[in-house]
This record gives C-alpha cells, sequence and structure tokens, in this order.
C-alpha cells in the first residue's frame, strides 16, 4: 500500500496538474450555411438514408415552436424589443451584448465567414462549435463518441442537455445570458422552462434504429426529472453569485411575482390576496423565492430517488428560513441546495422510467404534500407542465393509448387555462383541474 506521505504528495501533484493544465480552446464557429447543402442538412423533404436531411428546414419553420431558435434574432427588430432596449438605455437590440448573449449563437471562439449574427440560435448553439467535427461527422466509420470527442456536444446526456438550455431559458454567468427583474419591468416577458417539453418541441430528428444505436432513446421521465434538479442547481448557484443583488436589493427576478404585484387593499376587513404554503416556512409578509423547481423536485425525488427525498426537503426549508435572516445566511443555504441539486441531477440521470415510474411521479405531483405547495403561478405552470409531458412519456411507452391521452386532454387544458393569465391566476380552480387529470390517469394505470 502507498504510504500517507506519498500518498498526500501524488495527490498534490494531481491538483497542481489540474490547476495549471490549459483549458480546451474554444471551438471556432462555422454558421448555419455550412450546414445547409442538400447533401447534408439542408433538403426539402425528409429522405436522407440515415438521418432527415430536412432539419435545417424544421429549424426554420416560420410559426411553430420548432423555428422559435431560428426566429430569436428577428424578435430585436421588433418594436417590443426597441421599447425594452430604449428604457434601459441599451441602444440597439440587434447589437446590445445583453440581447445577442441569447437571442444570437453566443459564439465564444473563432468565427467563419459563414457564421451570421443573425441567424439567431443557430445549430452551433446547441451543438457546439463545429469547427472540430463539421468535416470529419458524416465521413464513413466516424462515430458520435469521435464526433464528442472532437467538439460536438453530446446533448443525449440529460445534465448536459439541461446546462445548454438553462443558460438562455434561466440564465448564465455569461454576458447577455440572464434576464433581470429591471429587463422585465421594461417588457421582456418573464421565463418559464421545462426541460422535456421543451426538447420535444424543437426536435429536429428522429429516433429511428440508428439513433438509437448511436445515442440510445430518450427517456422522457428521466429528462424530465433531471431538468428539475438541474433549472434548481442553476437557480440557487446564481443567487449565490453576484447575480443574486441589484444595488442595494436583492435581484427581485429570484422572487415569486405574485407576493409583489397584488392590488393593494386600505379597508376595515382585510384581503389576503395570497395563501399560505406549507413548504415556506416564512415569516408573514416576507416575499417567497420562487421555488417552482423545488416543489417538482420534492415530488421525483420521492419516488425515483427516497434515499435523497428528506435532505432535499430539509435544505429546501432551511434555504427558505434564511431568506429571513440575511444574505450570508442566505448564500450558504443556497450552495447547499445547489449541491444536493447537483447530486439529485446525477442520481436521476440513471433512473429507467419505465411506466410504474412516469404513473407514480404524476401521483406525486398531485399529492397532498405536494399539491398543497401550488399557491403561485409559477410552481403551477411547472406542475401542468410535468404532468403534461408525463402523460406524453406513457402515451410513447405504449402504456396508454393517444385516444385515451385524448380523452385527459381537457383537463389538463384546464389546468394550462388556470395559469395562462397572471392576472387571473386561481389557485384552486388550477388544483381542481389537475387534480381531475391525475385521477383519469390514475384510472388508466
Amino acid at each position: 500500500m502507498l504510504g500517507a506521505a506519498l500518498l498526500l504528495a501524488l495527490l498534490s501533484a494531481l491538483i497542481m496538474t489540474a490547476a495549471t493544465a490549459a483549458p480546451p480552446a474554444p471551438q471556432g464557429f462555422e454558421g448555419v450555411a455550412s450546414c445547409a447543402g442538400s447533401t447534408c442538412h439542408g433538403r426539402m423533404e425528409a429522405d436522407g438514408a440515415v438521418v432527415r436531411q430536412d432539419e435545417l428546414a424544421r429549424w426554420q419553420e416560420p410559426s411553430t415552436p420548432g423555428g422559435a431558435h431560428s426566429r430569436a434574432f428577428a424578435v430585436l427588430n421588433g418594436r417590443r424589443a426597441h421599447q425594452i432596449t430604449a428604457t434601459l438605455g441599451l441602444g440597439d437590440p440587434t447589437s446590445a451584448p445583453a440581447c445577442l448573449g441569447c437571442h444570437s449563437t453566443p459564439a465564444d471562439g473563432e468565427h467563419g465567414r459563414k457564421f451570421l449574427t443573425n441567424d439567431g440560435v443557430s445549430c452551433e448553439g446547441c451543438h457546439g462549435g463545429a469547427s472540430g467535427w463539421i468535416a470529419s461527422h458524416y465521413a464513413v466509420g466516424a462515430s458520435h463518441a469521435s464526433n464528442v470527442a472532437n467538439g460536438m456536444t453530446a446533448l443525449e446526456k440529460p445534465t448536459t442537455r439541461a446546462g445548454v438550455c438553462l443558460d438562455c431559458h434561466l440564465g448564465s454567468a455569461r454576458t447577455g445570458q440572464y434576464v433581470t427583474h429591471r429587463m422585465m419591468a421594461a417588457g421582456h416577458p418573464r421565463l418559464s422552462f421545462e426541460l422535456d417539453l421543451f426538447s420535444t418541441m424543437q426536435q429536429h430528428h428522429d429516433e429511428d434504429a440508428d439513433y438509437a444505436q448511436r445515442k440510445g432513446r430518450t427517456d422522457s421521465v428521466r429528462l424530465w426529472a433531471v431538468g428539475q434538479a438541474m433549472a434548481l442547481n442553476r437557480s440557487m448557484t446564481l443567487f449565490a453569485s453576484g447575480r443574486g443583488t441589484e444595488g442595494a436589493f436583492p435581484e427581485f427576478t429570484f422572487f415569486d411575482c405574485h407576493s409583489c404585484h397584488r392590488r393593494i387593499y386600505d379597508q376595515a376587513d382585510r384581503s389576503l390576496t395570497f395563501e399560505t404554503n406549507p413548504g415556506r416556512p416564512i415569516a408573514f409578509g416576507q416575499p417567497p423565492f420562487n421555488d417552482e423547481n423545488m416543489i417538482l423536485l420534492s415530488a421525483a425525488a420521492k419516488i425515483a430517488a427516497p434515499g435523497m427525498a428528506a435532505r432535499l426537503d430539509a435544505d429546501v426549508k432551511a434555504f427558505h428560513q434564511s431568506m429571513g435572516q440575511d444574505r450570508a445566511a442566505s448564500i450558504a443555504a443556497a450552495r447547499k441546495l445547489a449541491a444536493t441539486a447537483q447530486a439529485l441531477a446525477s442520481t436521476l440521470s440513471g433512473i429507467n422510467g419505465t411506466p410504474d415510474l412516469a404513473f407514480a411521479m404524476i401521483d406525486a405531483i398531485a399529492a397532498p404534500a405536494i399539491s398543497g405547495r401550488f399557491t403561485d403561478y409559477q410552481g403551477s405552470v411547472q406542475a401542468v407542465m410535468g404532468v403534461d409531458t408525463l402523460l406524453s412519456a406513457l402515451v410513447k411507452q405504449g402504456r396508454i393509448s393517444t385516444g385515451a391521452a385524448a380523452g385527459i386532454r381537457g383537463d389538463i387544458n384546464r389546468a394550462y387555462a388556470a395559469v395562462n393569465e397572471p392576472n387571473a391566476y386561481r389557485p384552486a380552480a388550477f388544483r381542481a383541474s389537475l387534480g381531475s387529470a391525475v385521477r383519469a390517469i390514475r384510472a388508466l394505470r
């Protein structure tokens, strides 16, 4: 066996090597036109022998969610974008760094001659800068593993995909990748994200036998659960960083919107405009932190990672309590919760999304311990998206027929309607609609 002194020396050498090793060089970005040939991904019909080859056309769809990334830059030319940047003094939105970080491809490496900012969120925005793999990924004998080794992003890994998506759909430490409360006050819409549902809307490929052989089958249950964990980790990490403050005030985008954006009444008989929440041990009247991912991750953990569920719930409660103390206490609690969420993401990445697991998670979302926490608009949005994506997973697995799912769609649509307009949010109506949908799904088990 190695002596203690020798072992310590080896560990020190490894740490020093890791600390001084040069970071990998950023990949160059070639631009959408580099992928657009008819022999590549630019065909008008999906008649390719190995992949569809009409991926560009699907990415450019003008009016469907599938084309949203290609339209990301174009919206910066609109009236709303100009009003926002004029209000904030950011200048032309099509050149403002605060906008381009998410409305275009954040190309950190060198730009090829075909790279255009106005392509929006391009192929490389998700798949990574292509200079290292564009010339080899279609070669005879090329493998997905070799492509990843050459710089392609391994989006089939749930944690990797979540990290890429969350950079814009929640925020990151990069310039131009965080929507602040000031931006929302100026007119930017609030962000809402659910990894599996959004992945489905953006899917430009077929999961055929070849895809499964190269990357494996997508497990929607796992993707949804990991997405919740990674979103919570990102939220806590950003809150504990410099993003958590705005001058003398906290960054209000972290907090539940309805805790402040309510009508103010001055009358003899008070009118409470909020419901108490059993998951938030906070003082009366204290603005609550936005806990949408905390709630849904708690439901997922109770089913798929029961050994960690109590730890998560304890860390969530400790974080809420810390918000009534001071900034130092809340940062420490946020970092602890971020670590728990990251550990859960790793654990949930290994789950097998069997039909029974999907049924059980749907039940958990509607169980009293969880559903009682749906007192606010944002958590309820996540809940209905979660039930929606898990129902779709059951259809995909063949456990529920398409016709049976269509019969449940009415209740799910009513739940969506209850959260469609923030100013008309109705917690009781939402919980009733969601509960009805879950009971109908449970009956098909």
